[in-house]
């Protein structure tokens, strides 16, 4: 790992919208898994009903980061 991925990696790890964009790109990718495996839907279809749901989710994941944050330190 480069001296500058290092670094993404650490401004991305230190950063409540860093981990909750992380989280929200994983949890979008499975919700599109589960759905096309699920309805049979084409991955086209599952993204679109997977990005509504992870979104909500990320930002509730960023809030409560922030809190939990706030309150640690």
């Amino acid at each position: 790992m480069t001296e500058f991925s290092r670094g993404i990696f650490k401004v991305i790890a230190s950063t409540s919208a860093g981990r909750a964009l992380v989280y929200t790109i994983g949890h979008v990718c499975i919700a599109m898994t589960v759905v096309s495996v699920l309805t049979g839907a084409s991955l086209w279809e599952a993204g679109l009903v997977a990005l509504v749901e992870p979104t909500i989710n990320g930002f509730w994941y960023y809030l409560l980061d922030k809190i939990w944050s706030k309150y640690i330190k």
